[in-house]
């Protein structure tokens, strides 16, 4: 496998990206629409939040991904174009319709996606205007692919995509990928949008079937601030232009789910450092369980923590926290067979504190990458989630989001 850095989102074979600013954003020249487009008939598959309240695109393009033919990605960032009614739909739908048109191609191959700030109408005059923009801009180049990461940038302070080159029946094949989100980012699926292509020509059931297996080890497995979105967004367009066809189970196909797998996961984790206001990358491990269930549970509590998080962001190795946080998440623990390393320092040993080297301790908090371990000791089950401390930054950006949005990207969250 090999890991391409640049332009990622149309390294793979027969895919462009178009981006412009329409001034849905406040700030000129940020970018805030963009197109990525196949140049040859696809098949596709996406999966959306599980929020009860979601955005009118996420309504929309629901339909268009049960088809399982999906050919252009269209999205604005700076307006989520979510709790916006019936109007909001028809938008939506306005949106696919002028895509289609510059795209030439049906409007039930055009999956549309937005992000920012909740319940405020869609400036359609501009957004025509810039997916027009958008349309006409289209090109492979790396400077291409790196725009449209920039594009769906909200709170986001830097552009989060990857691509990796596989070999498949001596063939390459490449799949890409780009993400956004930073806040409002809980499991289920975290809040963000990301967007995948790939060259290689597969069946849409069994897509869809990766793609589910990629989210559930990798987005799936992030947390910010357990705060779930509206606007959720994870779709994949594979175009066949690789000439790889995989159209059953076996070899080739895992070769194919570990690249993806490996994709979403960088792009998982590459939200989690960029959260808002973060100073910590926290990989939380839990070992020992009756089920994964019962880790993933524990490990989600511990992750969630408000008293954890900024502990941590102290720099505070307050494993009084961890443990309580393991000890309320629902699930029958022992005291007795219960161990808690911090970046591999055991400091809890079967229910009592241990005599660990303090300093040392103290020096390994600085780290901006923790782990914390906990051991149950109670079965052969793991689980493992990622998320960031909890900071002051993070406190003024979410009390003042409409105003911090409107100075830094002129959008929220979403």
């Amino acid at each position: 496998m090999e890991v391409i850095a640049t332009g990622c989102i149309v390294a793979p074979k027969g895919f462009q990206a178009g981006t412009t600013y329409c001034g849905i954003k406040t700030i000129r020249d940020s970018l805030d629409l963009g197109i990525i487009f196949s140049e040859f008939p696809a098949t596709g598959a996406a999966l959306f939040t599980t929020n009860q309240i979601y955005a009118a695109p996420v309504k929309l393009s629901r339909k268009v991904a049960q088809k399982g033919h999906i050919r252009a990605f269209v999205i604005n960032s700076g307006n989520a174009n979510a709790c916006t009614g019936e109007q909001g739909y028809k938008d939506a739908e306005e949106m696919v319709r002028i895509a289609g048109k510059c795209l030439k191609i049906s409007e039930d191959e055009i999956l549309v996606a937005s992000t920012g700030i909740i319940g405020r109408p869609l400036p359609m005059g501009k957004i025509a205007a810039g997916i027009k923009a958008a349309a006409t801009s289209l090109g492979n180049t790396p400077t291409h692919g790196n725009d449209m990461a920039r594009a769906i940038m909200t709170t986001d302070t830097k552009q989060k995509d990857i691509a990796v080159r596989l070999k498949i029946n001596n063939k390459d094949v490449i799949v890409g990928g780009i993400t956004k989100g930073a806040g409002m980012i809980a499991p289920n699926m975290a809040t963000m949008l990301c967007f995948l292509t790939t060259d290689i020509s597969m069946p849409a059931p069994l897509l869809h079937e990766c793609l589910r297996n990629a989210v559930e080890s990798s987005f799936n497995r992030i947390t910010i601030d357990g705060h779930m979105s509206t606007n959720d967004t994870i779709a994949i367009i594979a175009n066949g232009a690789s000439g790889v066809n995989i159209i059953s189970k076996g070899s080739e196909l895992q070769v194919f789910q570990d690249g993806l797998n490996y994709v979403t996961s960088y792009l998982a984790k590459a939200i989690v450092k960029d959260g808002e206001g973060a100073t910590k990358f926290i990989q939380i491990d839990v070992v020992g369980a009756r089920s994964r269930s019962d880790a993933t549970k524990i490990a989600r509590s511990i992750a969630d923590s408000p008293l954890v998080k900024t502990a941590i962001n102290g720099e505070d190795p307050n494993w009084g926290r961890i443990v309580s946080a393991a000890g309320y998440a629902g699930v029958e623990l022992n005291e007795s067979t219960t161990n808690l390393y911090i970046n591999d320092i055991l400091i809890f040993a079967k229910g009592i504190p241990t005599s660990c080297d303090l300093d040392k301790l103290s020096t390994s908090m600085k780290n901006t990458d923790i782990n914390v371990r906990l051991e149950l000791g109670l079965g052969d089950c793991a689980d493992t989630i990622w998320t960031c401390d909890l900071s002051h930054e993070y406190v003024t950006i979410n009390a003042e989001y409409h105003t911090y949005a409107s100075v830094h990207s002129s959008s929220s969250h979403q």
